[in-house]
């Protein structure tokens, strides 16, 4: 019996270590495969790069087809991901650490085409009256067809006080057009408040989200604490920096998930959640979005929707919601890759979809009634014909109407130009009734 067993346990001892070096071998098989498989595809790439080195029409450089090859290889893997050669890996440096001459244009990858994401508020782009959803087709005559971004970019900065002429296609208008500009510094105010005259909420516009952001909306709703609602305006916004859009949002709400990122490796992925202490207010809140609001805006508007904490209206948002890292090469060099996407709080991505707003309204004029429209053209009227007295009498000012200071309150005038800021304002004042 005992020898038995013990032939028992041989056999099934002996089928084990069969099993273990069967699947040693099985991997070891996989792994040379796999190896064989790499190497193949290495000698394809660089039978082909000498092919080209050898027979293309041009007289190439090793160095130039082996980089036409990595920003080949990254501009097929999305729209964001890109190879920094040293020049572009320099001009991004200029533009993290210190000032540039631009336009103050957003731009990104659509479809295949150059689209402008925002013009950035006061600067040449948005003053030239350049709109998101443009396409660039034509940059000083040269096409931009098959360009990547980072090579766009490059094309549109340059010396402060020189000029640039863009070719642009938008839609409704029959055919491309040029738009002439000069670049300037680039400067932008990142977050300004305003009060919306005759009604107590308070106007909250975050043209970027640059390192100031939380900071200076934290002090702008504590500057107003008699404020009975506030509109966040992130329209034609093209982000930022990620940890001041949490920030913005935690103002808002107290606990829960605000955005996640997940990518293909476990440690791309993290949550970042609210924290109580960081919020500061409960007031009925409206989020204004557009086509231009991107990135940072869509994570902002995009979690307060989830958290049912805001109602965001407008158009629907750009659809920018990809992680983007630099990985150098070498001290001159650069790639810039794709290694996670962001997901909002309900698990929807925003990568190509964008936010879609609880109120669609596109951008124009409140409409005005007849028996209106003469009372506006009359108080414009005598706001004009006051101007004009102050400049012949600049003392006799006792009896002059007092000038609106429009850094500080938002006109109805205003507010009369802009129906998606109008409809902000209704829809806090519904909420206030609740």
């Amino acid at each position: 019996m005992n020898k038995k067993k013990m032939f028992l346990f041989s056999s099934v001892a002996g089928a084990m270590i069969f099993g273990a070096v069967f699947s040693a071998n099985l991997n070891a098989k996989a792994t040379e495969d796999g190896s064989n498989s790499k190497l193949q595809s290495l000698s394809k790439l660089t039978k082909t790069i000498s092919t080209i080195e050898k027979y293309y029409v041009d007289d190439l450089q090793f160095k130039e087809i082996v980089d036409k090859a990595i920003e080949g290889l990254l501009n097929n893997l999305d729209a964001h991901s890109g190879f920094l050669n040293e020049k572009a890996f320099k001009d991004m440096q200029v533009q993290t650490n210190g000032e540039f001459g631009g336009l103050g244009i957003t731009v990104g990858m659509k479809d295949g085409a150059l689209t402008v994401i925002s013009p950035i508020e006061n600067t040449p782009a948005d003053k030239a009256g350049i709109k998101s959803g443009d396409i660039i087709l034509r940059i000083d005559g040269n096409a931009t067809l098959g360009t990547t971004i980072d090579e766009a970019v490059n094309k549109m900065r340059g010396k402060p006080k020189t000029p640039i002429t863009i070719t642009i296609v938008r839609k409704g208008e029959q055919k491309p057009f040029d738009v002439k500009l000069v670049r300037d510094i680039i400067s932008v105010e990142s977050v300004y408040a305003k009060m919306i005259e005759k009604d107590n909420i308070l106007y909250l516009r975050v043209t970027n989200f640059d390192k100031h952001v939380t900071e200076k909306a934290e002090e702008f709703i504590k500057k107003y604490p008699k404020a009975e609602g506030i509109i966040l305006d992130l329209r034609n916004n093209p982000g930022g920096l990620l940890n001041q859009a949490v920030g913005l949002t935690n103002l808002f709400i107290d606990s829960g998930v605000i955005v996640s990122q997940k990518g293909r490796n476990e440690s791309e992925n993290s949550e970042f959640k609210a924290a109580r202490a960081n919020k500061i207010t409960n007031l009925p809140l409206a989020v204004l979005v557009n086509g231009g609001s991107a990135s940072a805006s869509e994570i902002v508007s995009g979690s307060l929707q989830d958290h049912k904490r805001a109602v965001v209206i407008g158009e629907k948002t750009f659809g920018k919601g990809s992680v983007q890292i630099i990985l150098p090469v070498d001290d001159k060099e650069a790639i810039r890759l794709t290694i996670a996407r962001y997901y909002l709080p309900s698990g929807r991505t925003i990568q190509a979809t964008g936010v879609e707003p609880d109120i669609i309204v596109f951008p124009g004029k409140v409409p005005q009634h007849d028996e209106n429209a003469f009372s506006i053209k009359e108080s414009e009227l005598k706001k004009h014909l006051t101007n004009e007295l102050s400049k012949i009498d600049a003392n006799s000012d006792k009896n002059a109407t007092k000038i609106t200071d429009n850094k500080t309150i938002i006109t109805e005038a205003n507010v009369n130009d802009d129906i998606q800021l109008k409809s902000a304002i209704d829809a806090i004042k519904i909420l206030q009734l609740k």
